[in-house]
């Protein structure tokens, strides 16, 4: 039995289309029966989307927690409802009294961690609607800030009224707000008028596919051929090999001990238990399982098991 298709895409995404239409489009042209992604992009941003194909959905949730880099142009002087330009202008002010000492100051004061307010318009859920849904309704809610970390911000060029920059942040940070902020700051407003993510976690918009790539790769037979393995993609993730009692304890979701994986070949460390989940290797050097450590009774649990490719090493 050949296992299915079960691994990441990495796609440029284009402008003026939802992550969710990226979604369906992959979905279509790689046949595969389920597909998501580990982090929205807004319509009007380009750049690095993952699609995560069938049983790689499941693990999505690490992917969500990389870094994540982009590069972007701040409009300043205008505000926009959404802080980019696809909103509504909310306000005009004059920007040539700036400098670009100024102006490099007022960047300069956002590197680090500090607690950054979730726009309005974005795909945040107040009980189960998306926030950009209740805002064009309206009714727009305000959640709480939360703490963000802004790694490395460059400014690229400055040709007034626009600031080109780069920025390596946390996830869950919005660089749209954090463009407004700026803009805020040097007492001028502002909004964005391009998004590009050059980055999530280890994958890089140099090697991503855009969508008429992805369509002649796939007209050609050829996806299986672009589809980065999940155990290629976690590739830091400290891992063992399975035998055949080991596979046959997680095809039966039997629990299992740290003495189960201890003759895999694997260094699983105690400082690393608690941050890193462990990857089963099974035939083929293929992704059988994700654990994780439970500190409280010494043991390992399930994080996600890839039932297709155990049954594709014949264990029963």
């Amino acid at each position: 039995m050949q296992p299915r298709l079960n691994g990441f895409l990495v796609i440029d995404k284009p402008a003026k289309m939802t992550s969710a239409q990226v979604v369906a489009r992959v979905k279509r042209l790689t046949g595969a029966k389920k597909v998501g992604h580990s982090g929205t992009l807004d319509p009007f941003a380009t750049g690095v989307l993952i699609c995560c194909l069938n049983q790689a959905t499941r693990l999505a949730g690490f992917l969500l927690k990389d870094h994540k880099r982009y590069r972007a142009v701040l409009h300043l002087g205008v505000d926009t409802d959404t802080q980019d330009s696809t909103g509504e202008i909310v306000s005009r002010d004059q920007v040539n009294h700036l400098t670009p000492e100024t102006i490099h100051a007022a960047f300069g004061a956002f590197e680090g961690t500090f607690m950054q307010q979730p726009p309005a318009y974005s795909a945040l859920k107040h009980q189960g609607v998306p926030l950009y849904k209740l805002a064009r309704m309206g009714r727009p809610v305000q959640k709480p800030p939360r703490e963000v970390t802004i790694s490395r911000l460059v400014i690229e060029k400055i040709a007034l009224p626009e600031v080109t920059f780069e920025a390596t942040c946390s996830a869950g940070t919005y660089i749209r707000t954090l463009g407004a902020d700026i803009g805020r700051r040097l007492g001028s407003g502002g909004h964005l008028t391009a998004l590009r993510r050059l980055g999530s976690g280890p994958f890089g918009v140099e090697k991503a596919l855009d969508l008429d790539q992805l369509e002649t790769v796939a007209a050609t037979g050829r996806v299986a051929s672009v589809v980065i393995e999940p155990a290629k993609a976690l590739g830091n993730w400290p891992r063992v090999i399975a035998d055949g009692r080991l596979l046959g304890k997680i095809r039966h979701g039997q629990r299992i001990n740290l003495a189960d994986v201890a003759g895999g070949g694997t260094l699983y460390p105690a400082s690393r238990r608690t941050t890193d989940p462990l990857l089963v290797m099974g035939p083929h050097d293929r992704l059988v399982a994700v654990l994780g450590y439970q500190a409280e009774i010494d043991k390992l649990s399930y994080h996600c098991v890839f039932t297709d490719e155990i049954k594709a090493s014949g264990i029963v």
